[in-house]
């Protein structure tokens, strides 16, 4: 059974409430190396596990933030899928505000929960969902990320 499209007029009554959470993601050394390589930031701290537990206070390599960051979009299609196909189509239009609070060790687990923060549907063209977004590091009290991220979702013409 799939899971229903949801346009920003299906959340109209849910601004303040918490959306969902997603799963459960892996931040591996492999994961951490790939994501390195591709962005050309293969700083020791991500990469060099002996010098990272040797010459840091974190004890060993951790996940970039943007890595982390890099998830949203994966966690919240489980939590809210946007429309896309012939419904529309969602994009990714910036953050408000973006922190990281915690560093994630290599092979912590992390998710993100979303609530909804704001909704503008005074463009015809468009809508604008801000999203409360954190990202938890299991087994942590303070998360990794707390953002307010907007995502702008086209109606199909």
């Amino acid at each position: 059974m799939s899971t229903p499209i949801l346009s920003a007029a299906d959340l109209a009554d849910r601004i303040g409430e918490e959306l969902g959470v997603s799963k459960w993601y892996l931040l591996d050394q492999e994961r951490i190396d790939a994501y390195a390589k591709i962005i050309e930031d293969e700083q020791f701290i991500h990469v060099d596990p002996k010098r990272a537990r040797d010459e840091t206070p974190f004890g060993g390599t951790i996940a970039h933030g943007f890595l982390t960051m890099s998830l949203l979009s994966a966690m919240t299609y489980e939590v809210m899928p946007f429309m896309t196909g012939d419904e529309g189509m969602s994009i990714n239009y910036g953050f408000n505000k973006l922190r990281f609070i915690s560093p994630v060790p290599v092979n912590s687990r992390v998710r993100g929960r979303f609530s909804l923060l704001s909704l503008d549907q005074t463009n015809s063209d468009f809508s604008d969902l801000v999203l409360t977004s954190t990202i938890e590091i299991e087994g942590q009290t303070k998360p990794a990320m707390v953002a307010e991220w907007i995502n702008r979702q086209y109606a199909s013409k």
